[in-house]
């Protein structure tokens, strides 16, 4: 049986995306991985729509909460074996050090709490952060156990954001 692989999920506001990837992914791959989440500049709370989406979607909401990767560096915390940062202004950001040498790969993707993102309507473009993320989880999920402890395992989460469809764009 293979470990359990901690995963956390960076956001500078850690308010959507990054919210919304730890509950697909321990919901889709749990028993393989746990996530977490967390942001460079935590907003207060996670956005609103980001968890009406996730609940519409049968997620467990609860214990869902914005924070700081400074968690993730304290004594006790998780020992992360892959980051994964969803928006570019984390991803340019020099991350804290998180011992043990986690894997880092960037899933770039568009914020859903901009104004040009808002214009077809408030739940729409959550609605696409949520579809494309579980297609990129789902992907990731799809990864023999015996991928993890590949020299390559890097390239190959990264490839997993490059096999968007072209209609979704990256940040």
């Amino acid at each position: 049986m293979a470990r359990v692989r901690n995963i956390l999920v960076l956001c500078q506001g850690n308010s959507a995306r990054s919210i919304m990837a730890e509950a697909i992914i321990n919901r889709a791959c749990a028993g393989r991985f746990c996530a977490y989440s967390a942001g460079s500049a935590p907003k207060a709370r996670p956005h609103p729509m980001a968890l009406a989406v996730l609940l519409a979607h049968g997620h467990d909401a609860r214990g869902l909460r914005s924070k700081s990767w400074d968690e993730f560096t304290r004594p006790g915390a998780p020992a992360i074996d892959i980051v994964i940062t969803v928006c570019d202004e984390a991803a340019g950001e020099a991350c804290p050090y998180f011992p043990g040498g986690p894997v880092k790969v960037h899933w770039g993707m568009p914020d859903p709490d901009t104004k040009e993102a808002q214009q077809d309507g408030g739940a729409a473009a959550f609605e696409r952060t949520y579809d494309a993320l579980t297609r990129r989880v789902g992907r990731l999920a799809a990864l023999p156990a015996e991928a993890f402890d590949s020299p390559s395992i890097g390239e190959r989460l990264t490839a997993i954001a490059d096999m968007e469809p072209q209609d979704q764009g990256r940040s």
